[in-house]
C-alpha cells in the first residue's frame, strides 16, 4: 500500500527563503530518520511564508501507512515556527 499526503503550511516567523529552506530541510531530514518516508517541498519555492510538502510511505497494510503518515503529520505539528493548514491524503 502507497499513501501520499500533500501538507500545506505557513512559516510566520521566516523573514527569508534561507530561514524557510532552513526550517524545511530540518523537518525533512528528521521525517526521513524517524519514519522511513519520502519528503520533498512540493510548491510555493520562493514563497517564504509559505510551503507544501509531499510525503509518501509504502506498507505492506493500510493500518500501518496511516499509522506512519499520522505519526509524520503530529511531528510536523510538533514545531513551533511551522502550522499545518491543508492536508490532503491519497492512496495510489
Amino acid at each position: 500500500m502507497i499513501l501520499s499526503a500533500e501538507v500545506e503550511c505557513i512559516l510566520y516567523d521566516a523573514q527569508s527563503l534561507k530561514e524557510k529552506r532552513s526550517v524545511i530541510k530540518r523537518i525533512q531530514k528528521r521525517l526521513t530518520n524517524e519514519y522511513n518516508v519520502a519528503v520533498s517541498e512540493l510548491d510555493f519555492q520562493n514563497l517564504w511564508q509559505r510551503t507544501c510538502i509531499g510525503i509518501v510511505t509504502i506498507a505492506s497494510s493500510k493500518v500501518i501507512a496511516e499509522q506512519t503518515i499520522q505519526q509524520a503529520l503530529s511531528f510536523i505539528d510538533s514545531f513551533p515556527e511551522i502550522e499545518r493548514t491543508n492536508t490532503v491524503t491519497e492512496w495510489l
